[in-house]
Parts: C-alpha cells; structure tokens; sequence
C-alpha cells in the first residue's frame, strides 16, 4: 500500500505553490518583525540562530496539521474530536476571546502606518476601515482570490523589508557568528519567544484548511504540501532575519533603542527618515502596512473557516467541502465577531482582566496544537504510511516543549504582574 501511495503522489511544482504563501503572509505581522527588530537593536546577531530554529519549529508543525489533513481526509477538528470533548472545551472559548481581543490588535496595527503617513487622519478611522475593508475582500471572495492579494502583498514587504537590509550593507562575517547558539545576559526568555514568535499562533492550524481550499484534499498531495512548506518558512525566515539585520546594523551599533510593540516600527521609521530621507521612511512604512494588512486579510479568512468547521463538527456538518464554509453563516459569522465587537476595544481600551485571559489561553494553544497532531499522527487515526517518523516527532516534541515553557512564563508574568 506504502508503496502504491509513493507511485500516485503528484510531483511537487513550483507553479503550484500557494498555501505557503498565504500562511507566511498571515504569519509575518508587525509582531514578529518588531520582535526581531528588537532582538538585533539589544543583541546584534546574537540570536540571529534563534530566529533559524523558531523557522525550523514551524516547518514541523505545519507540515504535521497539513499531513493529517492530507493523509486522513479530515480536517483538525475531526482528529480533535476523535479525542474527547475536553478538546472542544477548550477551543470555544479560546476563538471567541482570541477572535476579539486580536480584532482590535489587527486593526490597530494596520492604522499605524496610515497615520504615520496621513496624520492628519485619526488613528481609529484608519483602524475602523482596515476591519471593515478586510471584511468585505473574505466575504465577497474565495480562497484563490485571498491568495492571489496575498501574493501581491508578501511581495510589497520583501522588496521594503529585504531591500532596507541590503541597502544596510549587513556584516555576513558578524551574522555568520550569529549562527552558533548562544544566550546574552538577560535574554533567556526573549529568545524562547523569538523562537516561538517566527511565523503565526492559531494560523498554524488554518494551514491545513487553506491546503484543502487550495484543492489539495488527498494523500497524493503530501510531497507537494511539503515543498509548498518549506517555502512559507524560508520565506519567513528571510524576513526576519531581514529585520534582525535592520535592528544590528542600524540601531545596535548606533546604541538607538526602540519601544516594544506596534510602536517600534514607527520610531524606525523616523531614524530611516532622519538618517536617509522621507522616500526611505515611506517605503519601509508601506512594508510595515503590508506586513499587518496581510495577517488581518489572513485571519479574517483562515480562522473564520476553522471556526466554520468548528461549529460544524458539533452541528455534525463534518463532510462540507471548504467552498460551502466559506458560504456558511458560521463563517460569515465569526467575519462580523471579528470586525465589529472589537471596535469597542478601540475606543474604550483593553481591559485589564480581558487581556490576562486572553494572555494565557494563547501561549496555551500551541502546546494544545502540537501535542495533539503528535496524538493523531502517531496513532491508527492516521494511515501507516504517514504517520510521524523520528524526525517529526522530536520537532513536535521540541515544539510543544519550547511552547509550555512560554506558557508557563506568560501566566507566571499574569500573576505577578511582571
């Protein structure tokens, strides 16, 4: 049977590519870039192997909920569900709060730029009509259409992210020691969160969903998800290290130091316009829009359909091909949770009990992720053929290691106030 399966698996192409794109798109947001950003202004090229190795950690994860999609003909939470109800228990209430909370984030993160280039122009305008225009691009569209803006915008932020670090002349002899592991003083738990934060949370697990919607709905496609992979993860790595690069070379050796968060990517953009000029710093400006606009367009999207089929596993509507999702009210419905509710975030603040929740239960879920694709891929859920081998289950291990650790830190950090 194995080797009948490895005589029908279509040849991975190039042209085919697609799902990566979307998910390195939706991944890469002002988060992650402003986290290397920092991690290069505070310690060089120091952790530049960190940034590897969390590309590394997602590559494993990816390729474990795009081949139990692939292999078994179902989705996750068909897998999830096969293992008890404590699974649904726990992700309802994690989507609805995440769905919210990260609502207000998207959109705030995507105003930014705008206001840093219209200012004039409040900043919860702009955020009010990113949410609102992201909404209409998933509701009116399908996937091919969502991946086709998804390229359009991972190709804005490589020619602003790449090309700002080329122009900075990066030193490859300094970056190169950047590669043996190493831990500055006061960085333990900065670099697990590098590691961690390289690429997406909850949209690991949509990867799955956006293959099937790419038409991949078999075991046939398993080599071609895997190219398809490892793409959206070389992609990722190149921008950050991209951003690491920016943080070395511009701001560690000029001693310049950034606030964490969204506002960090402003105050570069005013040490690129006071060192380069206005056409540097409203180009990088562009790229930070298109880094948080594509993981808005991405979430809207992609988490909309898990939640589709979240609900429609407890409906027993598991059998719906993903066009029919994409149409369901389920979906549409957790399109308008998305853009709406979270305004009022917008307007009136987060509070403080709303964000420590929201806190733990998403460094919760990626441990919940990895160690339960290790569950489903290493039992007779999956077919033989292609359940995890040696290598698979120490990257899921590793993962879902590295993953506590940070959850186990973010609620210590909750309770302590630190």
């Amino acid at each position: 049977m194995a080797q009948k399966e490895q005589v029908e698996q279509r040849k991975p192409s190039w042209r085919l590519i697609g799902p990566g794109i979307v998910v390195a798109a939706t991944g890469v947001g002002s988060g992650d870039l402003v986290a290397s950003l920092v991690a290069g202004e505070r310690f060089g090229y120091a952790l530049l192997w960190a940034v590897v190795l969390g590309c590394i950690v997602k590559i494993a994860l990816a390729e474990a909920t795009g081949r139990w999609h692939l292999a078994s003909g179902r989705t996750i939470f068909d897998g999830w569900r096969s293992m008890g109800l404590w699974t649904f228990v726990f992700f309802g209430p994690y989507v609805v709060l995440w769905g919210f909370v990260y609502g207000a984030t998207a959109m705030s993160a995507s105003a930014l730029p705008l206001q840093a280039l219209f200012p004039a122009v409040p900043l919860w305008v702009f955020a009010v009509l990113a949410g609102i225009s992201g909404l209409g691009f998933v509701w009116f569209n399908r996937y091919p259409a969502l991946e086709r803006a998804m390229t359009v915008l991972i190709g804005v932020l490589f020619v602003t992210v790449v090309g700002l670090a080329i122009y900075l002349l990066p030193d490859l002899g300094e970056m190169a020691t950047g590669l043996v592991p190493t831990a500055p003083p006061d960085s333990l738990f900065y670099t697990l969160g590098l590691i961690g934060g390289v690429g997406g949370t909850i949209t690991m697990a949509c990867y799955g969903f956006w293959v099937n919607a790419k038409g991949w709905r078999d075991s046939r496609w398993i080599r071609m998800m895997r190219l398809d992979n490892r793409v959206a993860y070389i992609t990722t790595g190149v921008f950050v290290v991209a951003m690491l690069i920016v943080g070395a070379e511009l701001l560690h050796t000029a001693q310049i130091a950034l606030a964490e968060g969204d506002e960090g990517l402003l105050m570069l953009g005013e040490v690129l316009r006071d060192r380069f000029g206005t056409f540097v710093s409203v180009v990088f400006l562009i790229g930070f829009f298109a880094a948080a606009y594509s993981s808005l367009l991405g979430v809207w999207h992609g988490v909309s359909l898990m939640f589709a089929d979240f609900v429609g596993n407890i409906r027993g509507l598991t059998e719906r091909p993903v066009e029919e999702r994409e149409a369901s009210w389920e979906f549409r419905g957790y399109l308008l949770w998305l853009t709406f509710p979270p305004m009022l975030l917008l307007l009136l603040g987060k509070p403080i009990t709303l964000i420590i929740a929201y806190g733990v239960l998403g460094s919760a879920f990626m441990p919940f992720l990895a160690f339960t694709l290790m569950w489903l891929l290493n039992t007779g859920r999956t077919p033989r053929e292609w359940r995890n081998g040696i290598v698979s289950n120490v990257g899921l291990t590793i993962a879902g290691g590295l993953f506590l650790v940070l959850c186990g830190n973010e609620i210590w950090s909750q309770i302590t106030g630190a």
